[in-house]
Formats: structure tokens, C-alpha cells, sequence
């Protein structure tokens, strides 16, 4: 009892100094951000929310102080644009300067800044002009997306016909047509709605459009240094990234063996080959694409 009777300050001292170099910290930061309500430590101004309306508690925010505040969703520190004439000069006028995008972690760490969707800075200029300019001219002396929609769609009504207009739930087939589609532009292949390998990469889809506004993944969004090293959803979360990315991976070795590139067949293909000549490229900054080509 005496040896805690004499720990017991030391231990709020210890407290507080940690309290006064966190303000510290922030407070550094509070001079470079827009004014907002003062947050505290870890959780922000979680508290200040409605997490049941949170456009309202934003709102509510903006009327105190302005249409350009900041906000701590934990420890992070968020710029909020409230109303159509802040949101337009930000994203439309001054859009260079914001087409960068905020990282979410638990899709952040797993890609590492590569690939397609999560890169960003000159990277995504380069991949998203490459990836516009090859889905434009696809269909030249090739099938053209439109002509692969086309046909998606006439095995989609073959499959409806199959209910003998009896009540079903449509929501499979109708995620499995586009994603067919999109199968079909990236690796030439389309599948049959009763294929293993489409119905498990279906499941794996759409239960992480599920579990990713999970509570448990918004605390690794919100504390990831912590949340990565406990069990949890975040951890099965990834591992149907992996899944989806060895998928992905699978086809691109296929493509890799059979390569021609005087007649690339998809997306894939043009990718590989953009992929040599950047890599025979004599100039480093023609380099970035060979090392963000993560699924």
C-alpha cells in the first residue's frame, strides 16, 4: 500500500506531462489549420459528434466557425468544407492542388500507396492518363467495351429467363454482370454466373464493401499504430485483399506467359507492355509505373 501511495503521483505527474506535450504537439499544427473546436487527447472531437447524423453535427460546427474548419476524428486532423461555394473553390477552382486524396489505413497499409485506386501526386497522373488513354482505344481493331457490355447483357437476361418469372433476389446476378464486364476488359475472360472462382471473388468483394465502415475498421482508421498489432476484423479484412490480390496476380502471370505485345488482347496486356518500355525508358522520371503496379 505504500510503495502505491508513492507511485500514485509520479503517475499522474507522468500524466499530465504527456497531456501538456500532446497540446504541445497539436498545437503546432493548430497555427498552419483552418480554427475549429479544440479536440482532445486521442479521441478528438469524437465527442462533439452525433455519430447517428453526423451531416447534422457538421452543419452545427460550420455555423460556429465557418464553412472551412478542422476537425479530429481521433488523432487525425480533418479540413471540413461545408456548402456548395467552399467544396467549388477548393475541388473545382484550385482543383490541382487538391487531387490528392486522404489515405484510409486499413486499405492504405495493405496497398502501400501502390495501384491504381490509392496512389496519388504524379504516380496517379501517370497511371490514370495511361489507364483513360487504353480503355479509349481499346476497341480499335478489337471488341470495344460498349460491344462487351452488349453481350454481358444478353447473358444476363438468359439468366433472368431462367427464374420462370419467379420471385428471386436479384442482387448477385446483378453485381455478377458488371463484374464480368470488367473481368472481360481486364484479363479477356468472362465467366458463367455459376463459376466458383467469380462467386468467390464476388464474396470476397462484397463482404469488404461490408466490413469496411465496420466500428472495429473505423477504430484501425482511426488508431491504426495500435489496432494493427490486436486480432480482430481488420485482420480477416486484409486477408480477403490478399485473396483478391493473388486472384488478380493469377491472371496477370497468365498473361505474362502468353504475352504478345503487337496484339495485346486487355487491359492487362497494354499494362505489361507499357510496363517494358517504361522499364527500357532512358529517362528516371519514366520510371515510377514497374513499381506501383500493385493489384
Amino acid at each position: 500500500m505504500e510503495l502505491l501511495g508513492a507511485t500514485t503521483p509520479v503517475f499522474i505527474i507522468f500524466v499530465i506531462c504527456l497531456v501538456f506535450l500532446w497540446v504541445w504537439k497539436e498545437g503546432r499544427k493548430w497555427g498552419r489549420l483552418p480554427p475549429g473546436p479544440t479536440p482532445l487527447p486521442i479521441i478528438g472531437n469524437l465527442m462533439q459528434l452525433n455519430l447517428k447524423d453526423i451531416p447534422a453535427s457538421l452543419s452545427k460546427l460550420a455555423k460556429e466557425y465557418g464553412p472551412v474548419y478542422t476537425l479530429y476524428v481521433g488523432s487525425t486532423p480533418t479540413v471540413v468544407l461545408h456548402g456548395y461555394e467552399a467544396v467549388k473553390e477548393a475541388l473545382i477552382d484550385h482543383g490541382d492542388e487538391f487531387l490528392g486524396r486522404g489515405p484510409i489505413p486499413i486499405i492504405s497499409d495493405f496497398q502501400k500507396g501502390h495501384g491504381i485506386l490509392f496512389s496519388n501526386g504524379e504516380t496517379w497522373k501517370q497511371m490514370r492518363r495511361f489507364s483513360l488513354m487504353t480503355l479509349r482505344n481499346f476497341g480499335m481493331g478489337k471488341r470495344s467495351i460498349e460491344e462487351r457490355v452488349q453481350e454481358e447483357a444478353q447473358f444476363l437476361v438468359e439468366e433472368l429467363r431462367k427464374t420462370e418469372a419467379q420471385p428471386f433476389d436479384p442482387t448477385l446476378i446483378l453485381s455478377l454482370a458488371p463484374c464480368n464486364v470488367i473481368c472481360s476488359t481486364l484479363f479477356n475472360e468472362r465467366f458463367q454466373y455459376d463459376d466458383e472462382k467469380l462467386l468467390y471473388l464476388m464474396s470476397l468483394l462484397n463482404e469488404n464493401s461490408k466490413k469496411i465502415s465496420s466500428p472495429w475498421n473505423q477504430m484501425y482508421n482511426l488508431w491504426p499504430k495500435l489496432i494493427k498489432h490486436l486480432p480482430g476484423e481488420h485482420r480477416a479484412f486484409s486477408k480477403r485483399l490478399t485473396n483478391v490480390k493473388n486472384f488478380i496476380l493469377e491472371k496477370v502471370k497468365e498473361h505474362q506467359e502468353s504475352l504478345d505485345q503487337n496484339s495485346p488482347r486487355d487491359y492487362i496486356d497494354c499494362f505489361l507492355s507499357k510496363m517494358e518500355q517504361v522499364l527500357c525508358a532512358p529517362s528516371p522520371q519514366h520510371r515510377i509505373l514497374p513499381s506501383h503496379t500493385s493489384a
